[in-house]
């Protein structure tokens, strides 16, 4: 039979080491076209890319601007049609930057722009919207915000819009339109803030509403309970030691009325001295049983119960 055989001279041919150099640069082409070309930026922050720099660059551009509705809406166009989405975040930050500021006019025609664009359409906007007329003495516009949104979202307003157009009232005098708005709480179930039941009961008492005035305490008196966080935890926490708010501030009122026309003694004096060391000692009281309830309480249970 025939076998192949690798002759002895190949298998004894020495291997050879072979080194390759090679001096050109490698460029990456894009579809074998060329490399990609590159356009100078219109809209460059100074420091990084992000919503933060831009918002900033936003609040700075529009600021340099006049009050002509057509120049602003033109600069935040403008700004928009580089953007292939619509920046909500950035808009929304720069929103917060100029209500820091206080420049209710930008904040004005900021939001309704961003609502003509059909963005934004939640209930903070709206309530940037409302505190900025509100801010600019635009009553007008404010109230037809606030009918618009009552009757939209009747049963789901929040309730510090109810808050915000009672203090408006009050603040104005406008007190048939307060307690509109307060009969409109009254009629969705909102429970009214402590600040809100102040109010209304400094207006029934300067109307000499004495019977509707002890009604609305009856019927919204402080809350028995509150919400504190220990490590990190919402623990609820009855209030104790702690009197009515209301009260305090009618006595108070009460007492100075009272001892308004009365003659300074000495012994007033004293009295006035031994009522605030006996004062300084229930305070001091107060302190350490709160103190101890916390710590005492911190554990228990974390279920929610607002109205008790």
């Amino acid at each position: 039979m025939l076998t192949l055989t690798n002759s002895p001279l190949l298998v004894a041919k020495p291997y050879q080491e072979i080194k390759i150099t090679s001096t050109r640069s490698i460029v990456v082409c894009a579809a074998a076209k060329g490399p990609r070309p590159r356009y100078p930026r219109v809209w460059k922050t100074n420091k990084k890319i992000g919503t933060i720099s831009k918002a900033a660059k936003l609040v700075q551009s529009i600021k340099e601007l006049s009050n002509v509705k057509e120049e602003v809406y033109g600069a935040l166009d403008s700004y928009v049609a580089w953007e292939l989405e619509f920046p909500l975040i950035t808009v929304k930050k720069a929103l917060k930057t100029l209500e820091y500021e206080k420049e209710w006019k930008r904040i004005i025609q900021v939001t309704k722009w961003m609502l003509s664009k059909g963005q934004g359409k939640t209930m903070g906007s709206y309530f940037t919207l409302l505190n900025a007329l509100a801010e600019e003495d635009r009553l007008a516009e404010a109230e037809e915000l606030w009918t618009k949104l009552l009757m939209q979202y009747t049963e789901s307003l929040p309730r510090r819009f109810f808050d915000k157009m009672i203090s408006i009232y009050c603040k104005r005098g406008m007190h048939d339109k307060m307690f509109e708005v307060f009969a409109d709480m009254e009629e969705l179930a909102v429970r009214p803030s402590i600040s809100v039941v102040s109010m209304v009961g400094d207006v029934f008492k300067e109307l000499e509403m004495m019977d509707k005035y002890e009604k609305l305490h009856k019927k919204y008196p402080p809350p028995q309970w509150e919400y504190r966080y220990i490590k990190g935890k919402r623990v609820r926490i009855k209030v104790q030691g702690q009197s009515n708010k209301v009260d305090k501030y009618i006595r108070k009122r009460d007492n100075v009325q009272l001892n308004s026309g009365l003659i300074e003694d000495d012994s007033s004096e004293e009295t006035s001295e031994l009522t605030d060391d006996e004062q300084f000692e229930q305070d001091a009281d107060v302190i350490c049983m709160e103190s101890q309830q916390i710590s005492d309480e911190s554990y228990e249970s974390m279920e929610p119960s607002l109205n008790e």
